[in-house]
């Protein structure tokens, strides 16, 4: 049986197809139509996941959506009844887009389905689920356990903007939830806008920020903007907030209350910013950790599975880590609305059609095959498109290729590292990766500001080889996914770069990169002593693995820079096409695509075409 999940019309627009309940194929719509956070039909990666299968839209036995379109006409509708007279610019302007689209967001799926293959037909196979239900399959059903507590956290879904379930063999079980406009994602969100970045793209670079900053300000929101109870529920004052009625996220109270206005895209960040970071990062995990702490006492379940944009908050979901109130924790690696493509057709073939599961609950692997359910090319394909484009390679061997960007990387090249098949989620895992030398000193500051093309500050993930990990990073355990952070081992030195902070007022001061001599590993370990750290293992991708350990049997170092292959504002690479594109418009210095080597010296700079990107 063959049942197709779609997300869409929000931000992160997706598809994934499982077969009989295995996952084939998942990928996000931005990855082929070249718009971040592309939130359109997602037209081609539904005809990806046809290619994948092998099948077509006639083969489809159940489409499923994401969330159910009516429940947030209905959300919507009684905010701004509830608020009336607040709110009425932004009624009036999200009114009409909602009678005009969304509200027939039924027929549009139709439409676009046939679009794409009219065996779909129309409308007549589809079906809809709800926003958190499809988190918590996520989270749950490729999971390795056959029991845990599901926690999922947002911004809002329809209604839901946290809930709580049970999971046990092939069932879901609701067992609370908290609604808008109370609301964890929002408020980190709120925080993210008012310091100048983003609404569901600069949340990362908040929680980045916050190893910069000191919680000064937590008291302050805690006393304010949010009333945590012990059990972790919790209500946001509205006060504070614009969301729920206008075109902001925070009121003019907010900003009154911490003194300053909101800071404009690309201005200056100061201290303050980044003490705002921290004291929202440690309200966010405090709460967490309430919620989890009180769902551990309550269910007495020893494992915990988690989705939700929250989720992707890996500094949050290392505290819970540490804080051990569940014995175990598994977080979709695409936990934000991508995921809920997936999610939704589990949640169709559990729950509806009964069929088994097919995680590893025996052998306590998960079912998500290292996230690496994208498209791939074969090197014939590579070939072919590389000649097209006019590029300069040569073909090498499988020990060749490790080999040589090995040396690469081990003289301070930067590599882009493009093999197999595709990441889902929002994290290059190896497959679609830019690869660096991890002791380089210079390393962040160059990969930030001349290769990625992005905010100095931003902080670079180790991918170390899962056998070395315990050695640079006790007590991290499995980390495929990039999901968790983890503290250097004590003995190792760490970067000593804070400046004094009697000097650190200054804008940016704070901010700039400085040279940390004396660490070993600079260009991965954040101030704190932190890295977001990936464990890479042979059996989830060899090739990646062998490139690591070729790189550790010349440097001592069983590690290297992951960072997305992309520059900033850009999705990540999908195509060999895109990989070229990008390698030749920014510093990198060596390209590996399947089993072709690319030097930058080599290539034509004619061949050069600029881009542009919108800044995320």
């Amino acid at each position: 049986m063959h049942i197709l999940g779609l997300s869409a019309f929000y931000h992160d627009a997706a598809a994934a197809l499982i077969e009989d309940g295995r996952i084939v194929a998942a990928a996000q719509e931005e990855r082929f139509s070249r718009i971040r956070h592309d939130d359109a039909f997602p037209t081609r990666a539904v005809r990806y996941c046809l290619d994948a299968a092998g099948t077509t839209g006639a083969g489809i036995d159940a489409v499923v959506f994401y969330d159910k379109p009516f429940l947030k006409f209905e959300r919507l509708l009684e905010t701004y009844l509830a608020m009336a007279p607040r709110g009425f610019r932004s009624f009036r302007t999200a009114i009409p887009i909602w009678l005009r689209e969304k509200l027939f967001q039924k027929a549009e799926i139709g439409r676009a389905l046939d679009a794409v293959d009219p065996g779909f037909g129309g409308t007549s196979r589809l079906l809809f689920s709800r926003h958190h239900l499809s988190h918590a399959a996520s989270a749950f059903y490729p999971s390795p356990f056959d029991e845990a507590v599901v926690l999922t956290m947002d911004g809002v879904g329809e209604w839901t903007t946290t809930s709580a379930m049970i999971g046990r063999g092939t069932g879901l079980t609701p067992l609370r939830e908290i609604d808008f406009p109370h609301s964890l994602g929002l408020l980190y969100s709120a925080v993210t806008q008012y310091a100048g970045f983003r609404v569901n793209s600069g949340e990362y670079k908040l929680m980045g920020l916050a190893p910069y900053g000191q919680p000064v300000h937590a008291e302050t929101m805690l006393r304010n903007l949010i009333d945590l109870k012990p059990d972790g529920s919790y209500h946001l004052n509205l006060d504070y907030f614009d969301f729920a009625t206008g075109l902001t996220m925070t009121s003019r109270r907010f900003h009154e209350l911490f003194g300053q206005p909101p800071r404009a895209p690309e201005a200056p960040l100061t201290r303050f910013h980044a003490d705002l970071a921290a004291s929202v990062q440690a309200v966010l995990e405090r709460a967490v950790l309430a919620i989890t702490r009180h769902l551990a006492a309550e269910t007495g379940i020893a494992n915990l599975c988690l989705a939700g944009g929250v989720a992707l908050n890996c500094v949050a979901n290392r505290r819970l880590r540490d804080d051990g109130a569940f014995r175990n924790i598994w977080v979709q690696p695409a936990a934000g609305d991508a995921g809920g493509a997936l999610g939704a057709a589990l949640a169709v073939w559990h729950q509806q059609e009964g069929g088994p599961r097919h995680a590893g609950v025996a052998d306590g692997r998960d079912a998500m095959a290292g996230a690496l359910l994208g498209p791939a090319f074969t090197q014939a394909e590579i070939e072919a498109r590389l000649t097209t484009l006019g590029a300069r390679f040569r073909v090498v061997d499988d020990d060749a290729l490790t080999g040589e960007a090995a040396d690469a990387l081990s003289r301070g090249a930067a590599v882009g590292w493009f093999q197999g098949r595709m990441e889902y989620g929002p994290r290059a895992l190896g497959n679609r990766s830019i690869l660096a030398d991890p002791r380089d000193p210079d390393m962040q500051r160059r990969l930030n500001l001349q290769i990625k093309n992005r905010e100095s500050f931003r902080p670079f993930a180790p991918a170390v080889l899962a056998e070395a990990a315990e050695d640079w990073f006790p007590g991290a355990g499995r980390s495929p996914y990039m999901l968790f952070t983890a503290e250097i081992a004590a003995g190792r030195p760490r970067r000593v770069d804070l400046p004094d902070p009697a000097t650190g007022s200054e804008p940016d001061t704070i901010l700039r990169p400085l040279p940390g001599p004396s660490a070993e590993i600079p260009a991965v370990v954040h101030l704190d002593g932190s890295a977001r750290l990936q464990t890479v293992h042979r059996d989830l991708n060899p090739r990646f693995h062998a490139l690591i350990s070729a790189f550790a049997d010349r440097t001592g170092c069983p590690m290297l820079v992951n960072t997305s292959f992309n520059v900033r504002g850009e999705p990540v690479v999908c195509t060999p096409d895109d990989a070229f594109a990008c390698f030749m418009d920014c510093g990198l210095d060596l390209l590996a695509i399947g089993n072709c080597l690319l030097a930058k010296a080599d290539q034509d700079p004619a061949r050069i075409v600029p881009r542009h990107f919108a800044p995320d």
